[in-house]
């Protein structure tokens, strides 16, 4: 019996180190794999996506033409293929100068393998020095996404397309705009006005979007125009070199609802008259700089 208790206690003292051992390699591993899952790197949630591939800096000198940026959650790979897929129709718009393309079904088949034509991308934080308030904020913060695509591969592309690079001279657009929004009265966006702050931003903005350089006249070069906040001139004064001057209005349509932009502009001695209705004014903005692209760039009309 004596024996039997002694054999016990030298296997209990024997097998306490393995079960042990066995003990602190499966908490371990347990903490390797809840890491692993709350992890930014395209195993989120433990999903199927792909694990990135790290960021390649991207070489000196890179055409802006063939670069674009735009706002996506987070770096990993829940909207990383959607983000290249959209600033591959920017890029092919601004290389081009034909809006159009954007919305083209043979882009939309383009978009949705975007990464083979990729040179490198990059990433910036947009809340950059805000303390994190959770784990949550790691991963769903909003980062600029920044695409550089292949010059040559967007180039044959544009060849396939019928198209080629717009390498020429950019207009300067300057817009002559009556506003007729929701509440009265009526005001010019100007250069000065409070009230075209918003609208100022929109402008310049989607300016930038497309690769075009924009200015908002003044009150006073309005007025030397005959443009006033009640009346446009039959004839708009020619526009300076490098410049195209474009006249119109922006009128708010509760019916629709939404606004409604017509434009007028002379390209190389001809007249052009388009529009579009029922959009936010940032879209109506992007229809004038478009169709002033698609003119300057020699790729068709806007009418």
């Amino acid at each position: 019996m004596r024996r039997d208790k002694i054999r016990h206690c030298l296997l209990a003292a024997t097998l306490a180190p393995l079960l042990l051992a066995l003990m602190v390699s499966t908490a371990q591993a347990q903490q390797t794999q809840g890491a692993a899952l709350s992890r930014p790197n395209g195993h989120y949630l433990g999903s199927l996506l792909k694990e990135p591939n790290a960021e390649a800096p991207c070489p000196p000198g890179i055409d802006p033409l063939y670069r674009a940026d735009v706002i996506v959650t987070g770096t990993d790979m829940r909207q990383r293929p959607w983000g290249f897929a959209q600033t591959l129709r920017s890029v092919l718009v601004k290389a081009s100068g034909d809006p159009r393309l954007k919305d083209d079904t043979r882009t939309a088949d383009l978009a949705a393998r975007a990464d083979d034509l990729v040179l490198c991308f990059s990433y910036a934080d947009l809340m950059a020095g805000i303390p994190l308030k959770d784990d949550q904020g790691t991963y769903d913060r909003p980062h600029k996404l920044t695409v550089a695509f292949d010059s040559a591969k967007i180039d044959a592309i544009l060849a396939r397309f019928g198209d080629k690079p717009w390498r020429g001279e950019r207009p300067l657009i300057v817009p002559a705009i009556i506003v007729r929004g929701p509440k009265p009265p009526p005001y010019l966006l100007s250069a000065e006005t409070p009230r075209g702050a918003e609208q100022r931003g929109a402008f310049a903005t989607w300016a930038g979007e497309l690769d075009m350089k924009a200015r908002i006249p003044s009150e006073a070069e309005l007025a030397g125009w005959g443009v006033t906040a009640d009346r446009l001139p039959t004839d708009m004064p020619p526009s300076p070199d490098g410049e195209t001057i474009v006249a119109g209005t922006l009128d708010w349509s509760e019916s629709l609802p939404g606004w409604v932009g017509q434009w007028h502009c002379r390209c190389r001695g001809v007249e052009h008259s388009w529009g579009i209705s029922g959009v936010s004014y940032d879209a109506a903005f992007r229809n004038l700089i478009g169709g002033v692209m698609l003119l300057a760039s020699g790729n068709g009309s806007p009418d």
